[in-house]
């Protein structure tokens, strides 16, 4: 017998409904059951909220017969599905969790699923356990022991804060014509072209090209960033010695700001980037001549995350140098054109992260320091 279920719902279960399928983040399945509702309280028949909703015409039956029968919580949660038990208990799952996050066995650089299959039988009294089961464990605590993220970890000490807190505060500043803070950084470049000419594509044929390719050497790129206003130039060089930091730096004097007085210059702690390098590449009244009219700003070590031109070098590598090259000349053309195109159109990096952020964000990171009497 099919028995028909109404739905009334009160203004405070219609409130929570309407609450429910208008924002947040919520099961999919849920949220079907709340629209499954609120059509029903509105008097909808069953064929028509199967199809808006895009249902069967039996969810909408068990939808509305949980509700009439239980409460909007039945209704809209889960009933219990059928199955076999659970083959690993709450122990065994903690004992595969430790199991996964300690040293793989001798011989084998990290854990497999059927390794640990293998040392949960050895452990606990199942006879066998499948990889699936394992995986699926796994997977409800996040864990994928077979592979691995190289991350470099950096000392949070007094100097690391202070230059962090430094070039913030160069962000944080007003832009200034006559103290314009830049920042540095280089980048090389692999020229690689191609051993067989690519295909071109066509409708409904992607561009094709050989997995071969051959090796042209390599180029280094110079990558210059006003911090303030939408300038940046890119200088393609053979080599990164000292002598090529020492010529960006006249370069930056004399050629791209000569009416500052000032250039605060955010680099990194390469051995290259220092006023030495000058004093190798230039006579000693020169070499300080072009020092007077810079302040260096060096962000931490293991920190480059904090030199905003990193973000344009991201930026260059995906719009422009996304492919083979394998001519510096053709380099040079190319990213000269993008360079060209970026400025026109006023782009800049939206620098959000400020000193107070840091304090906030990194506050427990910070040096611990005793306190005043």
């Amino acid at each position: 017998m099919n028995v028909r279920y109404r739905v009334e719902l009160s203004q405070a279960e219609r409130d929570e409904l309407t609450a429910l399928v208008s924002g947040g983040k919520h099961p999919a399945r849920k949220i079907k059951r709340a629209q499954i509702l609120l059509a029903a309280d509105a008097g909808a028949r069953d064929e028509d909220i199967a199809l808006s909703v895009a249902v069967g015409g039996s969810t909408v039956y068990r939808t509305k017969r949980r509700f009439v029968i239980g409460n909007l919580e039945a209704a809209l949660s889960e009933e219990p599905r059928p199955g076999g038990a659970r083959k690993l208990s709450g122990k065994e799952e903690a004992l595969l969790v430790a199991t996964a996050c300690s040293k793989p066995p001798a011989g084998r650089a990290r854990w497999t699923l059927e390794l640990l299959a293998g040392a949960m039988v050895k452990l606990t009294d199942h006879e066998d356990l499948s990889r699936e089961t394992v995986r699926r464990r796994l997977a409800e605590n996040h864990l994928k022991p077979w592979r691995k993220d190289m991350w470099c970890i950096p000392n949070v000490d007094g100097a690391y804060v202070a230059r962090m807190e430094d070039v913030l505060d160069l962000y944080a500043e007003a832009p200034d014509p006559l103290h314009p803070v830049v920042c540095f950084d280089e980048s090389p470049s692999q020229l690689i072209g191609e051993v067989r000419e690519p295909i071109p594509a066509e409708p409904g044929q992607l561009e094709r090209y050989d997995c071969e390719y051959r090796r042209n050497g390599t180029a280094n790129l110079f990558v210059f960033l006003d911090a303030h206003k939408p300038w940046r130039k890119v200088k393609v060089t053979e080599h990164r010695a000292a002598r090529d930091f020492a010529e960006c730096m006249r370069d930056l004097v004399d050629i791209h700001y000569p009416q500052a007085r000032q250039i605060r210059v955010v680099l990194d702690n390469l051995s290259t980037h220092s006023a030495g390098a000058l004093y190798e590449t230039f006579s000693a009244p020169e070499a300080h001549r072009i020092l007077r009219r810079l302040d260096f700003h060096y962000v931490p070590k293991h920190a480059s995350w904090l030199n905003m031109v990193e973000i344009e070098i991201g930026v260059l590598r995906g719009q422009c140098l996304d492919r083979r090259i394998d001519d510096p000349n053709w380099l040079r053309r190319e990213i000269d054109a993008w360079e060209r195109q970026r400025n026109a159109t006023g782009a800049r990096i939206n620098w959000m992260f400020t000193t107070d952020k840091a304090r906030a964000k990194m506050g427990r990171a910070y040096p611990v320091t005793s306190k005043e009497s």
